[in-house]
Order: C-alpha cells, then structure tokens, then sequence
C-alpha cells in the first residue's frame, strides 16, 4: 500500500492506475479509443445486484439512486473506452441463496462484464463464491470485512468503501477518551454485526477500555424492550449498530427504556439510516454521537466535490431527496456506489478491456490503484487502496447530534485505520 514513486519508468497500463484522479486511467488511451462509436458499440454491462425487498430495501433504493447517477455522469462524459454503460438490475431479496442465483443471471443470461453493488454481508458471503467460480469479477459495496479477511477470492473486491474493522480501529479512540470505557454493544446478529463484535471489542481494550455486555438481536427483530435490560449498571457507553426496516422503533425504545438519565451513547448511522432526526421520540438523542461514512448533512467546509455530488444524486443539504424532505437518504453509505463505480471505469480504461476475455486484466488495473485522490469521482475523501486484499481505506467521520443535525466532531485520518495485511489476493490464480 506504498504510494507511488517519485520515478518515473515508461507508463504501463498497470503503472498508469497508481494514483487515480479525475478521469482517471483516461490517459491510457488514445481519444479515438475512448470515444470511437460511443453511440453505437455494444454497450458495457453492469450487474446491479439490488436490496430491493427484504432488510435492505431502504439501502437498496438510495443505491438505485446513486448508481444511476453515476452511469449517468459517466456516459455523459463518453462512457467507458468509447462505450456507453447499462446497469442491468436484478432484486436478490437481501437474501445470500437469491444472492448467489442474480450474480448466475448476471454472468450467463444478461451477460454482464461485471458485477457490482452488494451491501449486506451475509448476502455477498453467499454470492462471492458463485461469482469466482463463474470468473466474473464482483464489486461488493458492503463494509464488512469478509473481503479483506481473505475469506473469499480475488474476483470479489471492495474499492469504493471502507470496512468495519478499520472504521472502528478508528472510532475506538474517541470512545474510549471522551465517552467511557465500560462499553455495552448492541448489534445484529449476522456477520456485519458479528464484525463490529470482534473488531471493536478489541480495538477498545487496546485503549484500556472493556466491553461489559454484548447484545446481540436478530436483524428481522421489531421489537427491542425485552434486550434493554440485559444492559449493566456501570455500562458507561452503549455502542449500537442495528440495521434494517425496524431502525426507527429500535433508537425510540432505548430512549424510552433510559428516559432522561441515559448512560454516553456512540451510534454508528447504520441505526438512523433513512430515518429523519426529527422523527418524534429522537429528542433524547440531542448530544449524542454516531459514526458517519460520509456526513448526511453538508457541513460548514463543505467540499466542492460534495456539493457535485448532492445535485447529481438529487440530495440537499440535510441528506434528504431534493424532491421530498422527509425521504432521507442513506448518505453514509450510497457514495460507494458512485465511487465503485468510477473505479469500474478506471481499471476498464486502464486495462484496455474490451469485453469478458480481459476481466483478468481488468482485476490486475484495479489491483494496481494505490493513492485515490479526492474528486468528483471520490467525493468523500481521499482514500488508499491495497490491491493485496481489494479493500480501500479512508477518512472516517464522527458527528454530533447538535440542535437536531449531525455536526461533524471528529475526523479519523486514513492512517487511523490501517492494519496488517491478513490476505494476499494477488498470488491467487484466475
């Protein structure tokens, strides 16, 4: 995960990939080979595999959202080697078995070039193996950590969001200095929340800290009253990170079981995801803090790339749809899409790829980004990519409930939430 070096040897199409810009990986190319019958080749087929019904539908929707945005930027701008990009979208139901069964549809019916878009974990766990074994290369957007754990193979990447063990190496020192150090976590039970169980569990005691209690609730629940009181006394802080259709009723009865005394609590957004702040019974969040992959609201430095981004994907300023306040979007995470997106673009420039029998090269472009510049194509911040174990590593945000927005508290740089190698995807054979 070195940065690029300072000499420079004739440009390859891998070495062309090592720090990625705007348009980046454009270069590699003749103009005539990027836009040459732009209207009239073939186009470039991405599989969308899609949380449209079941516990990810609120995700599925903003990911919809943002990934035709992006292919719409994209093909504005030429499409990718001189042809345009379809999205072609099939709902897997956030279910791993109908997970598996799209990413089939997508290699033999559709005859997609790649892959792309998954977020649950325990659905790109039950897909990925099926896409390695049809070689076709599976872009996840999902924030576990299944990909750089090595646990699955190299046609499955990750470049366009972080994952949950270096988010909460990250966050733990904030928890630990400014919140408390007896620690009750409350989190799904699945592989997303059993990834936020392990990590941060350790990364708290690394800063003197315990976890006193682990509480872990089925991601179908609808109701939490009967968890609460399994939450000790000298619990400093509740840590909780819930997902699915029933966030909003979870987040009202932990207020309503504490009312006004109320231990420290450090929410990632995954528990407030598509919900308004100003939803009735929220009042008690005022002063807490949450982890935000990217903060829904604009903030006071605000980045042009930001702003870019929120008109193209129909978003204002406080993270909601620019056509319907009350429709909140699921800003945290949905830039991912965008950005996975664009890094689809650059590694297909990069590499030349022309169609299936290039999908190898097109994983060694990928492989071969280090430094990810801040951009139109990145908007959420600049970010490292390790080609060893396909995962990206980035800021991390930290804001606080103040006056019923999310302001933002704390940044966590990129070298926050690094770690060892565990996995070397490289070495694998296609």
């Amino acid at each position: 995960m070195s940065k690029t070096s300072e000499s420079k040897p004739p440009i390859s199409r891998r070495s062309a990939l090592k720090t990625l810009g705007v348009g980046a990986g454009a270069a590699a190319l003749p103009m005539w080979a990027r836009y040459a019958n732009a209207q009239t080749s073939e186009p470039i087929r991405i599989g969308f595999q899609k949380h449209a019904t079941g516990i990810g539908a609120s995700y599925g929707r903003w990911y919809d959202r943002t990934s035709q945005a992006a292919v719409k930027m994209i093909n504005a701008g030429g499409g990718i080697n001189g042809r345009m990009v379809e999205l072609v979208t099939e709902d897997d139901g956030t279910d791993p078995k109908r997970g598996a069964e799209v990413v089939e549809k997508f290699a033999t019916q559709h005859k997609c070039d790649v892959a792309f878009g998954t977020l649950f974990s325990h659905v790109v766990i039950g897909s990925a193996p099926r896409a390695g074994e049809l070689k076709l290369p599976y872009f996840v957007v999902s924030e576990g950590h299944h990909v750089a754990s090595g646990m699955l193979n190299r046609y499955t990447l990750q470049p366009g969001i972080t994952d949950v063990k270096s988010q909460v190496q990250a966050m733990a020192p904030f928890v630990a200095s400014n919140l408390g150090k007896k620690v009750t976590m409350i989190f799904p039970d699945f592989a997303f929340g059993h990834d936020h169980r392990d990590y941060f569990s350790a990364a708290i005691e690394a800063q003197g800290g315990e976890v006193v209690q682990m509480i872990a609730i089925p991601p179908a629940e609808t109701s939490f009253t009967k968890y609460f009181p399994k939450i000790p006394r000298e619990t400093e802080v509740i840590y909780h990170v819930m997902v699915g259709p029933a966030v909003l009723t979870f987040v009202k009865e932990l207020g309503e079981f504490f009312g006004p005394s109320r231990p420290e609590i450090f929410g990632f957004i995954d528990s407030l995801e598509a919900v308004d702040l100003a939803s009735p019974g929220l009042e008690y969040l005022e002063g807490t803090y949450f982890w935000e992959g990217n903060p829904r609201y604009a903030q006071a430095d605000q980045s042009e790339y930001d702003k870019n981004f929120r008109a193209a994907v129909g978003v204002d300023e406080n993270g909601a749809s620019v056509n319907d306040s009350k429709d909140i979007s699921t800003y945290a995470h949905m830039f991912g899409c965008w950005e996975t997106l664009n890094i689809i673009k650059a590694g297909m420039e990069s590499s030349g790829y022309a169609g299936p029998q290039d999908r190898s090269k097109l994983i060694e472009a990928v492989e071969a980004i280090t430094d990810i510049p801040h951009s139109n194509a990145h908007p959420q911040g600049a970010k490292l990519f390790n080609g060893k174990t396909h995962q990206v590593f980035g800021q991390q945000y930290i804001t606080k409930v103040t006056n019923g927005k999310l302001i933002l508290a704390h940044t966590a740089g990129i070298e926050d939430t690094l770690y060892p190698d565990e996995v070397d995807y490289t070495k694998q054979s296609f």
